[in-house]
């Protein structure tokens, strides 16, 4: 069943957890709990299409090949992924418009801005074989773990050059939850990027005011960090946070996006038990169809 504003259905991304590992159990739960879209985070192959096909499910997003090595130093194991993901995006057309990605330097510390340069270099090929074959990356801004944030397009500067240097085949998949721990103002990046948009995950954030009063921006000597997320904020379920979800559905709306929103659930009150994730994913579903 779609939303309410813009009727987007709704989907949610396929975990590495016991129970999700069966295909097809999986797929039957998906149906009848109301779920329509399924995103896959591992490799796809064509059966895997039909069993979607077969439950009355479409596939969301698909993730691009081992993206972590994508931008590794090593020049063999590049050319590798390179030459993997290629071959993949052929292969794959059949059933996926949406290749999702986190653009990952292979070292962290170095600059920005060589890190941006070579993202181009590295990435180019792969968003053009997307254009080929009428589809596009989808990528998310998940900015990568401390001290460095090292990711790329993460925040408006890289991903509005990203854009425009990379060109066809370039698409996002917009998560405020990431926006919103790096204090971007969501709805604005949205409101901009929105045309680029190809897929959403439909996950927050919320922030401890009590938190920030204890620790600041620093890391803590002695509590212990969320289990998805730092000191003062965590992922949360959709409606758990900061999100403006009303103003993101009537954004997305107006600029004319027709894909998923699929629910990616990283919430330490819920993940861990097939009963906790499900009853998760319950109420997202719940939530986002009431929007």
């Amino acid at each position: 069943m779609p939303t309410r504003t813009g009727t987007f259905p709704i989907g949610f991304r396929r975990a590495g957890v016991e129970w999700q590992k069966d295909l097809a159990k999986l797929a039957k739960w998906l149906k009848q709990t109301g779920f329509d879209i399924i995103d896959f985070t591992h490799r796809v192959s064509a059966d895997d299409f039909k069993t979607m096909k077969d439950a009355g499910l479409r596939v969301g997003s698909v993730d691009l090949l081992d993206f972590g090595q994508i931008m590794s130093l090593d020049a063999g194991k590049r050319k590798e992924a390179l030459d993997a993901n290629l071959k993949f995006i052929k292969d794959a057309a059949q059933g996926a418009k949406a290749f999702f990605t986190c653009i990952i330097p292979g070292d962290p510390a170095r600059p920005r801005q060589e890190n941006y340069r070579f993202a181009v270099d590295c990435y180019t090929p792969i968003a053009h074989a997307c254009a080929e074959v009428g589809a596009s990356l989808a990528i998310e801004g998940w900015p990568g773990g401390p001290p460095h944030l090292a990711n790329i397009c993460c925040t408006p500067e890289t991903t509005r050059q990203f854009i425009k240097d990379v060109g066809r085949g370039v698409g996002l998949n917009y998560d405020p939850s990431h926006l919103i721990r790096l204090r971007v103002d969501h709805v604005r990046f949205l409101k901009e990027f929105a045309p680029h948009v190809k897929h959403v995950h439909a996950k927050d954030t919320d922030v401890d005011q009590d938190a920030l009063y204890e620790f600041g921006t620093q890391s803590a000597a002695f509590a212990q960090p969320h289990r998805w997320g730092e000191w003062t904020w965590r992922y949360t379920l959709p409606g758990h946070g900061l999100a403006r979800w009303g103003e993101i559905f009537k954004t997305l709306k107006e600029a004319g996006y027709d894909g998923a929103v699929s629910v990616e659930l990283e919430d330490e009150n819920f993940n861990g038990s097939e009963q906790g994730e499900q009853r998760a994913l319950e109420a997202s579903l719940t939530y986002l169809r009431a929007i």
